[in-house]
């Protein structure tokens, strides 16, 4: 690489990582089962014991499923924290970890949905790590390859889904903690909880 140039993997990295340090990290710190499942509105979709959701379609495999519908509603369905970090986890993460850089096999209806508020957390972490590991491991030659039939635009550049998965992640991320402020705003009980 000239001296020159940006180091462009770098920089896509510490957009997100940025993000994550100084905004999110700490907002997602002490996330509780209630806040996890809390529902604002009736018949938000959610992730839900199985067999208990009304939902058109549950996924997932274990105890807990995730709520769909397709083709999905007009409007679409409100949706809780939890499925909101199944999506995160599961959609932008952990099926991009599987198909570009050599994770298990991962889709919607074989993940085992997380039960609790930390298991959530836990896999949102390993699967940021595992994103974090692969984009790195692309270097700047790797971000130019086209990302090839396993997306809907196989001749973007890889730098085009970077940049595409940390807008998703800073996008929903930040719909959580609205949540979040939301849950203790509406709930006299839990205000001045930490957060």
């Amino acid at each position: 690489m000239d001296a020159d140039e940006p180091d462009w993997n770098r920089t896509l990295r510490e957009q997100w990582e940025f993000h994550w340090n100084h905004q999110l990290r700490a907002r997602l710190e002490d996330l509780t089962d209630d806040e996890y499942f809390w529902s604002p509105v009736p018949d938000a979709w959610s992730v839900r014991p199985r067999g208990s959701s009304a939902a058109p379609v549950q996924a997932g495999t274990g105890d807990f499923t995730i709520d769909f519908a397709f083709p999905q509603p007009v409007p679409p369905a409100f949706t809780t924290i939890a499925w909101r970090l199944g999506h995160v986890i599961v959609g932008v993460l952990a099926a991009r970890n599987a198909a570009h850089f050599g994770a298990p096999a991962a889709s919607y209806e074989n993940w085992e949905y997380a039960g609790s508020a930390a298991t959530a957390l836990d896999q949102l972490g390993t699967q940021l790590d595992l994103w974090l590991a692969g984009v790195r491991g692309l270097g700047d030659a790797g971000l130019r390859v086209p990302v090839g039939e396993k997306e809907p635009f196989p001749e973007a550049p890889m730098a085009d889904l970077v940049l595409h998965i940390h807008r998703e992640l800073i996008h929903h991320l930040s719909e959580v903690c609205l949540l979040r402020d939301l849950y203790h705003h509406t709930n006299p009980a839990t205000n001045g909880a930490a957060r």
